[in-house]
């Protein structure tokens, strides 16, 4: 059955965190903050959190530098994913991902449909991995946060969550999490 193992050890992830909008700052960004709480009273370590604006080169900038960054395990970005003219982070990210994880969008949808009924259609929430870093691209309303953290990202990203958890793919704890 599926679900967290209390009998192994947790492994703290380092996540980081990026609002894509071009009105909220530190102080208005209540969905970049919720995921921020949420990861770290998990015991996951925020690697970092910048807003940029909603434009391709801001978002594939701020995206590269923790794509290279060793100390980055997961990106989770929020906003830009629906279909109003400046929403462009699929567009930015897709094109940085070695591999689409076709999973999450379905096990999101699926998950938001609990909350927000068919509403869910108008997101193109996602996710993927470039190269050790896996990013997760999700709504940038807090409701579809909140939806993503705690019915979908909060037991992929622990790694006592079995059968398998992300934690087992990223490179320093392949040999805990196997």
């Amino acid at each position: 059955m599926p679900g967290i193992d209390e009998t192994r050890a947790f492994h703290p992830l380092n996540i980081a965190v990026l609002t894509v909008s071009d009105t909220r700052t530190f102080e208005t960004d209540s969905s970049g903050a919720l995921l921020a709480d949420r990861l770290t009273a998990a015991g996951h370590h925020l690697a970092d959190r910048a807003i940029v604006t909603d434009s391709i080169e801001a978002i594939q900038e701020k995206m590269r530098g923790w794509i290279a960054d060793p100390a980055v395990d997961i990106v989770i970005s929020t906003g830009g994913t629906g279909f109003a003219p400046r929403d462009v982070t699929p567009e930015a990210v897709m094109p940085l991902l070695t591999r689409v994880m076709d999973g999450f969008s379905i096990v999101f949808h699926q998950a938001s449909m609990t909350t927000i009924g068919v509403s869910t259609l108008q997101s193109r929430a996602f996710a993927g991995q470039a190269g050790d870093t896996f990013i997760f691209c999700v709504p940038g309303s807090t409701g579809a946060c909140r939806d993503a953290w705690d019915l979908v990202l909060g037991l992929e990203f622990d790694s006592r969550y079995r059968p398998c958890s992300i934690a087992g793919q990223v490179p320093r704890l392949r040999d805990v999490c196997a």
